[in-house]
């Protein structure tokens, strides 16, 4: 669950003998130490997070140099082990001085000043060499913006300025700053599942995914394809990271697609739009759905819950394009390989499955994610001895170790873009930004969607994705919310429905209060809402709108966000998955980049779905019937994109085939929806037939 980088990708030293031991060993007792805190917080959550910065603050700087090129360089390790030393000296004096600071009226001594500027300088540093220029150069921006040049500009995002002791202390003991809320959630609930999806790895379960989807649909027409879209989605579960996913399935999968006759910048294509749904799939869905249970304060596990749906409507739609792709170039099934279920159950299925099922059977139950990612270690520990390979305590010990490793650069970004969120919530940017892109859109939920689409892409360019959502999340997820909750004022308003309260508020901000005495069409009451200023429009939505749904739309605007936030991995001119790909499939890789984008299409389609619909309000006949109307809309738009379903289609049933599918997938009343799904059916059909027709017998 690794975030990626957009950067050059990182080097890292390697150690060997007593240097090796010492750092292995360093890593082990960070793991334990995580484990151990997450059942006895035996120190107060500031302390854990800023020790948490601390171990990884240090590993960091000794494994990553601060010069390319230089990682052999003796005085270059001697430099970055004293820098990493004095990072996490300072985090781990902060604490210690917490008291004082507070005993003296917030104010700082000279070791406070100089082990908080550590802290800081550290954090913009260890960023920069794990992530790239970007996030540091958002750190400087932010803190000077508040500290300096913000009350030289005008206008709304004029600031008056702070002390700069003022800032060293909201950055360091704010609720959102660099040990506050974002790190809370790097120092349990993303470590853990990180540390469990290493003890997954290590027990032998990326094998058994492969195997398994191998199996399931390796003789099948597209087969390899299928195989590469079921393999990601199920080592999302492990991983939760596109570049990840596409490393450790594209070596066995892309392969397998060339072999079976698909273009190479197909195969590679296949394989990052496949990994891309890696972040959303459920469980684990990276780090962003702690993050999301964060911003939003609704349930982890009611995240992951509605989370599952859109994420297998992603994983068919890729699908889908496989298929059709498969059909179009008119490929065979592969000959059999001698894997079925039952021989990679027996292999190595245990470690899998009951790890997973222990651990959503938890998250159900009610009990907290910290609680089931450990139990999850355990389990997959005691499962682990019903397969191939039993984990004994060198397996255990190295599963550890790899899970701290792994986490390294997701736990010095987590702490350190809270330098940039306490600055966002400080200043009231969030506000402020939310309010111009409602402005910008003119009150449109689609214009303002796209809007997002574009940052998440500029920002995917220089910023993880993870940070990408954090930032996008800050800045653009209330006026999102706002937007979808205005769907049912607008409703109410049509339906004569919206009660005295809400009528008597809502003349303030009209500028003919008399057109609310007479019945009102959907464009009027829409024109109407869109007009309102933000002091009227958020105490009508108080009034009229149901806490269920406002909290479906609050979930509903930051998944659109966080699923927005992916589309750097598989769109040019960035496309990180892609070109991972393109170096395995040995295809060029802008081509394979724009490969992966028309097969990521589902990245775009789920959130309008989710923006438009009630896919994610919980209400689960609603939800499925939304999820089958999206399967056969899907695949109706990929049929119209490839030109093919089973059989080539003409132009005329190209563009039926694209507006039945649209219709499928866009609000309207049920018959509209059945009619539209009849007709994709029946061009199925019928394009089945053709197919038939044109086989010999």
């Amino acid at each position: 669950m690794s975030d990626e980088t957009p950067a050059a990708e990182i080097v890292q030293r390697a150690f060997t003998g007593l240097p090796n031991t010492a750092l292995t060993t360093l890593c082990f007792l960070i793991a334990v130490g995580h484990i151990y805190v997450a059942f006895d917080l035996v120190i107060s959550e500031f302390q854990r997070n800023a020790y948490h910065f601390a171990g990884f603050a240090f590993l960091a700087s000794v494994l990553h140099p601060m010069i390319r090129g230089k990682a052999r360089s003796k005085p270059m390790l001697a430099f970055d082990l004293t820098f990493g030393a004095l990072v996490a000296v300072a985090a781990l004096y902060l604490p210690f001085a917490e008291q004082g600071i507070y005993d003296r009226g917030v104010k700082f001594t000279t070791l406070d000043w100089i082990a908080a500027v550590i802290c800081v300088i550290g954090a913009i540093e260890l960023t920069r060499r794990l992530t790239g220029w970007i996030i540091p150069c958002l750190i400087i921006i932010a803190l000077t913006y508040i500290g300096w040049w913000g009350q030289l500009i005008g206008g709304v995002f004029s600031f008056p300025g702070l002390s700069w002791e003022s800032i060293a202390f909201r950055s360091i003991f704010g609720d959102d700053a660099m040990f506050g809320t974002i790190a809370r959630i790097s120092s349990t609930f993303v470590f853990l599942f990180i540390i469990f999806g290493a003890f997954l790895l290590r027990s032998g379960a990326g094998d058994f995914v492969i195997n398994i989807a191998r199996a399931i649909a390796g003789r099948m027409v597209g087969g390899p394809g299928i195989v590469a879209v079921i393999a990601s989605g199920l080592t999302g579960t492990i991983s939760g990271s596109a570049v990840a996913n596409t490393a450790s399935t594209g070596v066995i999968t892309i392969p397998l697609m060339k072999k079976a006759g698909f273009p190479a910048k197909f195969a590679g294509g296949v394989e990052a739009a496949s990994s891309t749904g890696g972040q959303l799939m459920p469980p684990i869905m990276g780090a962003g759905a702690f993050v999301m249970a964060s911003f939003t304060q609704i349930p982890y596990e009611t995240i992951v819950a509605v989370a599952a749906l859109p994420a297998l409507l992603y994983f068919l739609s890729v699908a889908f394009f496989v298929r059709i792709e498969a059909r179009r170039l008119n490929l065979q099934p592969m000959a059999n390989d001698g894997e079925t279920i039952k021989s990679a159950f027996l292999k190595g299925g245990a470690s899998f499955v009951i790890p997973i099922s222990a651990l959503i059977g938890m998250l159900v139950s009610g009990f907290t994610p910290t609680y089931a990612a450990v139990f999850g270690i355990l389990a997959v520990i005691a499962s682990s001895w019903l397969t191939q390979n039993p984990m004994g305590p060198r397996a255990v010990f190295e599963a550890l170790v790899m899970g701290t490793k792994g986490m390294i650069m997701t736990a010095v970004l987590l702490c350190s873009v809270g330098l940039v969120v306490n600055v966002i919530t400080t200043a009231g940017i969030g506000n402020t930004f939310s309010l111009m892109i409602a402005d910008w859109a003119g009150g449109n939920l689609l214009i303002a969607i796209v809007m997002v689409a574009l940052a998440s892409l500029v920002l995917g360019m220089g910023l993880p994705v993870t940070a990408a959502y954090i930032v996008l999340a800050t800045l653009s997820a209330p006026a999102l919310a706002g937007m979808i909750a205005d769907r049912f004022v607008i409703d109410a308003m049509v339906a004569g429905t919206l009660g005295d309260a809400a009528n008597a508020v809502l003349m303030f901000g009209i500028p003919d209060p008399t057109v609310l005495a007479g019945p009102l069409s959907v464009d009027q009451a829409t024109a109407i809402i869109r007009a309102l200023p933000l002091e009227i429009a958020a105490p009508v939505r108080d009034l009229v709108v149901p806490q269920d749904v406002t909290v479906a739309a609050i979930l509903s605007a930051h998944m659109i966000i966080f699923w927005l936030s992916q589309d750097s991995n598989v769109t040019p001119p960035v496309a990180l998955a892609a070109f991972t790909a393109a170096a395995i499939a040995k295809a060029p890789a802008m081509a394979t980049g724009f490969a992966s984008w028309k097969l990521a299409k589902g990245l775009y389609i789920v959130p309008l779905m989710m923006a438009y619909t009630p896919f994610l309000s919980g209400d689960w006949p609603v939800m499925i019937l939304i999820f089958g109307f999206g399967v056969v809309g899907i695949y109706g738009l990929a049929g119209a994109l490839q030109g093919c379903m089973e059989a080539p289609l003409n132009p005329a049933l190209r563009l039926v085939a694209g507006v039945a599918g649209a219709a499928c997938l866009w609000p309207a009343p049920l018959w509209v929806h059945l009619a539209a799904a009849a007709v994709v059916v029946g061009l199925l059909v019928f394009n089945t037939r053709q197919l038939k027709q044109t086989v010999p017998a």
